[in-house]
């Protein structure tokens, strides 16, 4: 995995660690949850080509990564979406297309529901923000306390159909980063027991989600085993203006199993008149 060059910018009362390569329209992309997750992990391979087209950012979120996390802090929804915003105003963006994955998905469009003015278009993979039954890959996921390689290994293989894509390197990496004391401590607080409850707590009333009147692209894999492929289609039916696309023989990686794939169909999206 080719590693981005990364800074650093005051958002508030902490500093964020984020990356941001390219010229034009700006792309935020909000990384998913996960042990050892960052900006890095979720988007190394797509940053660089949508940077042709786009001034593509990705921050660590509060409570992952390299992102200093304030004292007694335990994020959740609300202050996931309140630091993507303090990011954009640190950065002079009034407004950004937001390209969101799983846990990322869920922050992106609560952010839409509360600051519409601040997104262009939207992009949801493999989205959270509705309520669904806890899936054995996702508790999987959250549940992970794991000290060994063979137990981080056991939760990648949840995200991907083409199971030969979790080697050692991508393991041995993860597992690292998820035995740094600040990490690990951040994130057996943030998804601590019992899992069912951080479902809701990401989830955003129905009633505001049909209100959101922003461009939407649903991107799902068939064979997700952490999030239902039915939360796409039922997004689908509360979003005025969603598009979905599924992708066959792929799980919960759609950035990575289908990448090409995905970076074409999401530019073609962002570039697009819209409806």
């Amino acid at each position: 995995m080719s590693e981005l060059t990364g800074q650093w910018i005051q958002t508030g009362h902490f500093r964020t660690y984020y990356h941001d390569v390219g010229q034009g329209d700006p792309v935020v992309f909000i990384h998913g949850s996960g042990p050892g997750v960052s900006a890095q992990a979720n988007w190394a391979r797509i940053l660089p080509p949508m940077s042709e087209r786009f001034r593509a950012l990705a921050l660590d979120i509060v409570g992952f990564g390299q992102t200093e996390r304030p004292a007694g802090m335990v994020p959740r929804l609300a202050e996931w979406v309140d630091h993507v915003v303090a990011f954009l105003d640190a950065l002079d963006i009034p407004r950004a297309h937001l390209v969101g994955n799983s846990m990322g998905g869920g922050v992106a469009l609560n952010l839409a529901a509360r600051f519409p003015e601040r997104v262009n278009k939207m992009v949801l993979m493999g989205s959270m923000g509705i309520p669904f039954p806890l899936t054995d890959g996702l508790a999987k996921v959250w549940g992970y306390r794991g000290t060994s390689l063979d137990e981080m290994r056991e939760v990648m293989l949840t995200f991907a159909y083409d199971k030969g894509l979790i080697n050692d390197d991508l393991v041995a990496l993860r597992y690292r980063r998820s035995l740094e004391p600040v990490s690990k401590a951040s994130y057996e607080a943030m998804f601590d027991f019992p899992l069912e409850r951080h479902i809701a707590g990401m989830s955003t009333p129905e009633e505001l989600i049909r209100r959101i009147d922003v461009p939407t692209l649903l991107i799902h894999g068939r064979d997700d085993q952490v999030i239902p492929p039915e939360n796409s289609w039922r997004l689908m039916g509360l979003l005025p203006r969603a598009d979905v696309h599924m992708f066959s023989r792929c799980g919960h990686w759609t950035q990575i199993e289908r990448e090409s794939d995905f970076i074409a169909v999401v530019r073609q999206f962002l570039e697009g008149s819209g409806r």
